[in-house]
């Protein structure tokens, strides 16, 4: 089965309902640091080429809307950057930089390294983080074995052990940099539309590990793949993905509007 969906440069990685372990609910506080690819960054297909001021409808500004009720002044900083996978968010070369365009806020190097200084120039003031990054790890998976879905699924363990190597790296970093911040890490969602009942397992088992890495360091996690993939009827599963998703209009796993505002009511409930 060849790959249904590529997430080319512009990768993924977001939140839905249900909270895992954590610490405890935080109310914002002075920034909100938003972490990842291009979901972080709140991308759509119609909007490529536009400048970052006039990308403002993806979750993270959803998220900041309703926190300013409760912290008026609160400041976001998106280091979100389309393309991002974690081995280039731990070593940087984040493709979209490389392509010469622009962030809602910039950085130089890694992501990651951005984050750290972010959070240890101002200790104890920046909450919540959230982290969406799994898609182009993901997607590196397909894109290895061509879109064979047998060789996928046999190469699967040790992709998914990698990627929770780095996901875990990255998190630990995190945490130790802000040990009360709010961090939430979003789960994975299936974007094949045209072969959902085979690739399901696959997408849960991803979102497994994410799960558990982020238990592992204090981190909550936001579970997308029932508010994208509800299970019981392909139908209705498919209606859900292509109303909250780009995949079945345009070939293009990102999310609508009504798919970032989706993944904000999750980011808020699994934020306390």
């Amino acid at each position: 089965m060849r790959n249904a969906l590529t997430w080319s440069a512009f990768g993924l990685a977001v939140l839905g309902l249900g909270v895992a372990t954590s610490s405890a609910s935080a109310p914002p506080r002075r920034y909100y640091l938003a972490l990842g690819d291009s979901i972080a960054y709140g991308f759509q297909p119609a909007k490529v080429g536009l400048p970052p001021s006039r990308v403002k409808t993806g979750y993270v500004d959803v998220v900041a809307t309703r926190l300013r009720a409760l912290a008026p002044k609160l400041r976001v900083v998106n280091y979100g950057c389309p393309g991002e996978s974690t081995t280039t968010f731990i070593a940087g070369g984040c493709p979209w930089l490389g392509e010469r365009r622009k962030l809602h806020d910039s950085f130089r190097g890694a992501q990651l390294a951005a984050a750290l200084t972010l959070l240890r120039a101002h200790p104890g003031q920046v909450g919540p983080v959230t982290l969406s990054l799994w898609g182009n790890d993901y997607a590196e998976l397909w894109d290895a074995c061509k879109g064979n879905f047998a060789c996928v699924k046999k190469r699967a363990p040790r992709a998914r052990a990698q990627f929770a190597s780095r996901l875990t790296t990255i998190l630990g970093r995190l945490r130790a940099a802000a040990p009360g911040a709010n961090i939430i890490v979003t789960g994975i969602w299936n974007f094949d539309a045209a072969h959902l009942k085979q690739t399901d397992p696959l997408v849960r088992s991803f979102d497994t590990t994410i799960r558990k890495v982020a238990a592992s360091r204090q981190a909550r996690f936001a579970n997308t793949f029932p508010t994208f993939n509800p299970q019981g009827s392909l139908a209705r599963e498919k209606a859900r993905l292509c109303s909250l998703t780009f995949a079945c209009s345009k070939g293009d796993p990102h999310p609508t509007n009504a798919g970032y505002k989706a993944i904000a009511t999750a980011i808020l409930a699994a934020s306390g």
